[in-house]
């Protein structure tokens, strides 16, 4: 192997009004969360098919997770929202489903937002509505050709989530023959004092503003002749960031859209265009594409509404539809990503959106004594210990190509490079388990730019059961991807090509937030 040309840093680890219908979540959380590949630290549905998050949204002390949800089968069918909240975004329980289809249609992505001054006039006794706004799509209404058959529709709660009323009005929006006119996200502008809608329409987005949630107007739209077309347009989002410049006050808007397919290695990805909003439209100067994350696993990602902390926190979809339906689970399928924070940094080519997980993400191994820690170049091994359920970072030099290469005793591998003077990053799961349950899942090496600004490359890497997160340079290149061994990965190899290569290097296991820890 080429491996042993380098001097390798190894670690070898082994061994239709209010919804309170409660059977089949009832049924869904007879799970123990230790499955085959279930995720120890991440948010997984107790059991059957999940994608999308919807509705998220913070309120009184609460994190609401909603997401797209089927709780008859692990293959989509009919969407629910599903429903899962946290005081620490990091720690999940699991709640009955929020909302079921009705006769407008199947209830599909959408946002949530607290109405403070209860400009929708569902509030009562002093207590701020939560409302969500989301898409109805009457699948009779596709079957029988038609392209109106997408609406938009609100529901709302007077008890923090617990239950939902849909408006009597619905469908708030109707659609005059959009095939494809979905996934609202809705905010508050305290600019302009109006509610502010993205939707997207097959391969733009549309703007609305509305004063009460109820009745909407369209202002504007973006993006026909901009951005990366390969496929549909998906799950905007639209919100401020801080200026990374120090003497630039204003701030830049952020707009994210998903797209399927056609993201940079295949199937389903996540755009990003830094601009200007004016209360009205959204303007940007940006010529090429920028894409959140390189992985094929980090889809239909959106942020909360009304974070306590001025913070942008987002969490995707862990996985991609080119084989969402065919991974190898068997009593639950999909999962979310981390949360992350977003931020705008200055790096040589220009402001770049970064993502890194949120920082209470390392409570989870706060106080709690690394498996291994080590400073300087070197050999180490150390045994015992599954890699599944770790956190592993390093900083390396960014003059040399490196290795970063997780493996099992089965001859299964990961392999990620940093290659420099090349200008890339790889991915190569080809070798990694099981692989074969779709054509396109290891097939190929996935790559994204890789221009470094220093001289050192810093590298944290998440690894959970079926799941690892690579985040280099605080989140400025993002690797997220499912990983199937058919045993857990117990050895770890940093493999840079001079012998200063690796500066810094240390493994930390993670609890899981589900069972309690054996060890």
């Amino acid at each position: 192997m080429r491996h042993l040309l380098f001097l390798t840093l190894l670690v070898l680890i082994g061994c239709k009004e209010t919804t309170t219908q409660q059977t089949p979540v009832a049924q869904a959380f007879s799970s123990n969360y230790d499955e085959p590949y279930r995720l120890q630290y991440h948010f997984s549905p107790p059991a059957k098919w999940m994608n999308d998050p919807n509705g998220l949204v913070y309120n009184d002390g609460v994190y609401h997770l909603f997401y797209q949800y089927y709780p008859e089968d692990i293959v989509w069918g009919p969407m629910h929202w599903g429903h899962a909240t946290s005081t620490d975004m990091v720690h999940w329980e699991n709640k009955p489903i929020a909302l079921y289809p009705d006769e407008h249609g199947l209830i599909f992505s959408g946002s949530a937002v607290v109405d403070h001054d209860n400009t929708s006039g569902f509030g009562k006794d002093g207590v701020a509505p939560l409302v969500a706004i989301f898409t109805y799509h009457l699948m009779e209404g596709e079957k029988a050709g038609r392209t109106d058959f997408q609406t938009q529709g609100i529901a709302y709660s007077l008890d923090n989530g617990d239950s939902w009323t849909k408006y009597e009005g619905n469908p708030v929006i109707g659609n005059e023959g959009i095939k494809d006119f979905r996934d609202p996200k809705v905010f508050w502008d305290k600019d302009t004092e109006q509610w502010v809608m993205i939707l997207v329409a097959g391969d733009h987005a549309k703007f609305y503003k509305s004063p009460n949630l109820k009745d909407w107007e369209l202002m504007s739209e973006f993006g026909k002749d901009q951005g990366a077309h390969g496929g549909v347009w998906e799950c905007p989002d639209l919100f401020p960031l801080d200026h990374p410049d120090p003497d630039h006050y204003a701030k830049k808007w952020v707009l994210l859209i998903s797209m399927n397919p056609g993201a940079p290695n295949g199937g389903s990805g996540t755009q990003y265009f830094i601009g200007d909003w004016d209360g009205e439209k959204f303007n940007t100067d940006q010529e090429e594409p920028l894409w959140l994350d390189y992985g094929m696993d980090n889809y239909a990602g959106v942020t909360y509404n009304n974070e306590p902390n001025n913070e942008r926190i987002f969490i995707g979809w862990m996985s991609n539809w080119n084989y969402a339906r065919n991974t190898p689970t068997e009593a639950w399928r999909s999962s979310m990503t981390l949360p992350r924070t977003l931020k705008l940094k200055r790096f040589n080519e220009g402001v770049r959106l970064t993502n890194y997980p949120y920082d209470k993400v390392d409570t989870l191994v706060y106080d709690r004594k690394p498996v291994y820690y080590t400073e300087g170049p070197g050999q180490v091994y150390f045994d015992s210990v599954n890699l599944n359920q770790h956190r592993i970072q390093f900083k390396t030099s960014a003059k040399t190509d490196t290795y970063f290469i997780l493996s099992n005793n089965l001859r299964e591998e990961i392999e990620i490079g940093f290659f420099p003077e090349a200008g890339k990053m790889t991915f190569d799961r080809s070798q990694s388990g099981k692989v074969d349950f779709e054509s396109s899942f290891g097939a190929q090496h996935q790559e994204q730019p890789f221009k470094p600004d220093g001289d050192d490359i810093y590298v944290t890497a998440y690894i959970d059961a079926s799941s690892i997160e690579i985040f280099v340079d605080w989140g400025r290149y993002v690797f997220t991807n499912q990983i199937f061994p058919n045993e857990p990965f117990d050895e770890v190899q940093v493999v840079p090509a001079d012998a200063a290569g690796v500066r810094w290097f240390r493994i930390d296991s993670i609890p899981s937030i589900w069972n309690k820890p054996t060890n």
